[in-house]
């Protein structure tokens, strides 16, 4: 039963560590496309959330394949749910799939 729930633990710690990383992978992006410092941005979003991913998957394995499997397992649920709630519309096609773009 400690195991099951252990288990369960990291996977859904897996999973908020997948929502911060990609949702702040995506808002990210979405900043620096209006910044004068796109570089400031990427680099340091991503040192910010690879050094977060990082330590976070050390901290939830404790010496465990099983937990770093659940939490990674999470992590890419996380991925798929952020993936699904910023996607754009179905009906709004992009400038290159519009033809617009030389």
């Amino acid at each position: 039963m400690r195991e099951a729930s252990i288990l369960a633990f990291a996977l859904l710690a897996g999973i908020l560590l997948g929502t911060i990383f990609y949702g702040g992978l995506w808002w990210t992006i979405r900043r620096s496309a209006s910044s004068k410092n796109l570089g400031a941005w990427l680099v340091g979003g991503f040192l910010l959330r690879a050094t977060m991913a990082v330590s976070s998957f050390y901290l939830v394995a404790r010496d465990d394949w099983r937990s770093l499997a659940a939490c990674l397992l999470g992590f890419l649920i996380g991925r798929i749910a952020v993936t699904w709630l910023t996607r754009a519309p179905p009906d709004t096609k992009t400038r290159f799939a519009q033809g617009t773009v030389p």
